[in-house]
């Protein structure tokens, strides 16, 4: 409760209510489904329209007969989005409104997906009961959109007619003209406008403006996100190669971001903070170009131009950049990874023997892990006084996996992710993943090649010349 007291109307105290007390209303999500009975829904948030990554929101529990209610404080309108199954389901939370969700047939996912690294999820829009909510809007206009495009493609896309366009505006805005609320309108406007940039081949100047006059609230949203990253994905590597000059090569070298966002000015017709924000993605992208200096980068991102930028959004974002690009970099820590080994003992890759550390991540259902990981023992054999060899597996069948280690004496720590804990803080997309971390749990090498790929050759390489500087630092 707040005190109304006079001693608390000052100034000072007004100005932090403003700032810190924006109002936030509760929200209820209702629903049943039978089939999912027993099953847990996790929703995230976007960190940011430029890394993007999870952030857990909220979770709903289903009970045994697949009925749940949840209550969540949001405050404005606010985007969320939840995987299960097959399905990738996106959802617009209101600030006071109740919804009560429907969910689609439950489909799991199939042994094939499981193991296919480019497994793509069914988006859908949440449908409720009341189907009046922001969510049914979005998923009408969505529907229409995709058929009005599919209906013109030809005319639209290969004759880039423009009478073609704007009669699918029209009969857009035809039946979606009472629609007011401003998350749908942005959502509406950025739609139309990522059509237009296809069918068009309109250029970042083009769509600057539009971009511009979103709100930061938005900024997390998926219409926003889409065309964002349409507009200046990979831009700072074309640019540095089609001017002419090396006149970005070198601001970027040497940390001039008042050259790069006046290039941003004159040629995207950029303002702040649009400008701070595109500039930040185009470092982003340009860092795993191989175009520029890494550590420039991560000067520019580390400076106070974005870490103490007036716009909190923008500081934000710097921060979740910074910390993208430098994770697992040569020479940082490595998180270190505490689970069960397949015996049901604790154990953590941070118990220090003095030697370098060998990660492997790996699926022992998976045929080319089986082999990668048999190799492990003629590793071993050859470095087993200077390497410690960790093998982190994802979760299947236990006594499975105890038969096939058993049975092919694969050697090291075999630890067991049943919840995938440390795969999504290392950020493992695809099975055998390698890291070799030294005895203070620093990063070596980022990307270690797996044991069948040449690790062999790239270890021994640099042992040779570790173990030759450890002589030479000892002679001296």
């Amino acid at each position: 409760m707040i005190d109304k007291s006079p001693k608390l109307k000052t100034p000072f105290l007004i100005l932090l209510l403003l700032l810190f007390c924006a109002p936030v209303s509760a929200t209820i999500i209702k629903g049943q489904n039978e089939a999912y009975a027993g099953h847990e829904l996790i929703f995230f948030r976007y960190s940011d329209a430029i890394t993007r990554e999870k952030i857990s929101a909220f979770s709903i529990q289903i009970d045994a007969d697949g009925k749940f209610s949840k209550e969540i404080e949001v405050s404005n309108t606010e985007f969320f989005f939840t995987e299960f199954g097959i399905y990738r389901g996106l959802l617009f939370l209101e600030a006071g409104k109740e919804i009560t969700l429907r969910l689609p047939p439950l489909r799991k996912k199939t042994f094939a997906d499981k193991k296919n690294p480019f497994f793509k999820p069914v988006e859908f829009w949440f449908a409720t009961e009341q189907g009046n909510r922001l969510n049914d809007k979005i998923a009408a206009f969505d529907l229409e959109l995709n058929q009005l495009t599919d209906q013109y493609f030809n005319r639209l896309y290969f004759r880039q007619s423009k009478q073609i366009f704007d009669t699918l505006k029209t009969e857009l805005n035809k039946q979606f003209g009472s629609a007011k609320a401003p998350a749908f309108l942005m959502h509406k406007n950025l739609s139309l406008k990522s059509v237009e940039t296809d069918a068009f081949r309109l250029g970042p100047r083009e769509i600057s403006a539009e971009l511009s006059d979103v709100a930061p609230r938005f900024w997390a949203h998926p219409a926003f996100i889409d065309l964002f990253e349409k507009t200046y994905a990979n831009k700072l590597s074309f640019e540095a190669k089609t001017t002419g000059n090396d006149e970005i090569f070198r601001a970027v070298a040497s940390g001039n971001t008042g050259f790069l966002t006046e290039f941003l000015k004159r040629n995207y017709q950029l303002s702040s903070p649009m400008l701070e924000l595109a500039l930040l993605k185009m470092l982003h992208d340009g860092y795993y170009s191989g175009d520029f200096s890494q550590e420039s980068i991560i000067k520019i991102t580390g400076s106070d131009y974005f870490q103490k930028n007036r716009h909190k959004q923008i500081s934000a974002a710097a921060q979740n950049v910074l910390q993208k690009i430098k994770f697992l970099r040569p020479g940082s820590a490595a998180p270190v990874i505490c689970l069960k080994d397949t015996d049901g003992h604790n154990r953590c890759t941070n118990e220090n023997s003095g030697n370098f550390k060998y990660f492997i991540f790996a699926d022992t259902e998976m045929v080319v892990c089986k082999e990668h990981l048999k190799y492990l023992t003629k590793i071993e054999e050859r470095f087993n006084k200077h390497l410690e060899i960790y093998v982190i597996l994802r979760k299947t069948d236990l006594i499975e996996m105890k038969i096939f280690l058993n049975e092919n004496d694969i050697p090291g720590i075999h630890l067991v992710d049943n919840d995938g804990e440390f795969i999504e803080q290392y950020r493992i997309k695809s099975y055998p993943t390698c890291f070799l971390l030294n005895d203070n749990h620093h990063v070596v090498f980022q990307q270690a090649k797996a044991p069948l790929d040449g690790f062999e050759q790239q270890f021994g390489a640099f042992l040779q010349k570790e173990l030759f500087e450890r002589q030479r630092n000892q002679e001296r």
